[in-house]
Order: C-alpha cells, then structure tokens, then sequence
C-alpha cells in the first residue's frame, strides 16, 4: 500500500496545489471526509470548507474550497473546485469583514434579498476565515 497521495487542486483559473500528501480533509457537500492511502475510490461534490493537507514532512496547510468536484482514483486526489484561495493568500482582516457583511443580511434582510445568495456568502466568508484561522494556528 501507497504510504502517500498525490493532490492536486486546481480552479478554473489556475493550478494551486499538486504534492505528495500524507492526509486529508475534504469538506464534501454532505459533510467532510478523510482519505489516507489506500482509500476507496470516488467521486463526489464538494461543499464549502477548509481543505486541510499534511505533507510527508509533518507540515499542515489549509485551502477555502468553495465547491466543485472531487475524484480518488487509486493514489491521486483531485480536487476541481470552483473557487479555492489558499490561507496563505487570504486577507483575515477582510475575510472577517465580508463574514460581518454576509450577517448583517441575513439578520436585517433587506426587501428583495435572496436570502439563499446571501446565506452562500456567508458560508464563503466563513470558509474563508476558518482557513485562514488555521494557517495563523487559531482554532
């Protein structure tokens, strides 16, 4: 059995991860999953999270996923998401104010708000913060 996995993350922008992993934490549309190796293969839809990964080396890292698809197929995972920042690229300051924002919708909607819009920016705002959280060590 594989003692390691090869992720790869990308967006349709861009390529922002591919590494040998020892671990990982998917936030799935249902809920999270962890795959180690010699996990099952799958396919599933992504939710909104954090993506947490452990290198070979012990190093943790974080990524906001915003949806998209992910596939395990022998040692590969990847992750297609349709939005996904890095917690090294996340402004905490802004993250914050975008989740204080989404709040302040939800408790005092406006007339005509969609309020299913409304609740996904908070959840983005939320990944987005949880993530970077993390990368700064807070839990």
């Amino acid at each position: 059995m594989a003692e390691s996995l090869e992720l790869e993350i990308a967006t349709p922008e861009r390529l922002l991860v591919r590494e040998k992993v020892r671990e990982i934490e998917i936030p799935g549309k249902e809920g999270y999953l962890g795959v180690l190796p010699g996990h099952a293969a799958l396919l599933s839809e992504l939710g909104m999270g954090v993506l947490v990964y452990s290198t070979a080396a012990g190093s943790r890292f974080s990524v906001a996923i915003h949806g998209g698809f992910l596939e395990i197929a022998g040692a590969h995972v990847r992750v297609l998401a349709d939005r996904a920042e890095p917690a090294k690229e996340i402004d905490q300051s802004r993250a914050m104010e975008s989740l204080r924002r989404a709040e302040k919708r939800l408790v005092n909607p406006a007339v005509g708000i969609d309020i299913a819009r409304a609740l996904r920016a908070y959840q983005r705002a939320q990944a987005r913060l949880d993530a970077a959280k993390a990368k700064a060590g807070v839990h």
